[in-house]
């Protein structure tokens, strides 16, 4: 039997594009993991994907997993868009090149092995594990921040 795993991600960006964070909550049974990182010069879907793509990362045989998150974006593009973009050569219906190619293809490749669930929860609408992964998301923004102005003052 598959472990099952429940995820919830979020992304954050400070100006779009600006600075930002993603932050993932992987829950099995007891334990929880809390995943976060960010990168200077970067957009909030950006974000929004490598927040999954990190949490996927951590899981080292197929599992069944609930992925939880408020990105639109991320949820049609992997469960309704994606096949097409895969069929046109990783080319929008308007044969234009699909943003952020690079992590949904990694985010494809990711997936692959797991049998997931996407799940979409309103925003800041008090759902606890989306909450808790918004806060690591905001964490990261704030570490990249530090970080830059550390090298900079």
């Amino acid at each position: 039997m598959p472990k099952q795993v429940v995820i919830y991600s979020d992304g954050a960006c400070k100006g779009n594009p600006g600075p930002g964070g993603w932050g993932a909550v992987l829950e099995y049974g007891d334990a929880r993991k809390l995943l976060h990182g960010g990168e200077l010069v970067t957009t909030n879907n950006r974000m929004e994907l490598m927040a999954a793509i990190e949490a996927l990362k951590q899981l080292r045989r197929p599992c069944q997993v609930a992925l939880y998150t408020d990105s639109q974006y991320m949820r049609k593009g992997i469960m309704e868009w994606m096949k097409n973009w895969k069929r046109n050569g990783w080319r929008t219906a308007a044969k234009k090149p699909v943003k952020n190619a690079d992590l949904w293809q990694q985010l494809d490749e990711l997936a692959g092995p797991h049998e997931i669930a996407w799940h979409w929860v309103k925003g800041h609408s008090g759902h606890p594990g989306n909450d808790l992964a918004d806060e690591l998301a905001n964490k990261g923004v704030d570490e990249v921040r530090a970080k830059t102005t550390a090298r900079t003052g």
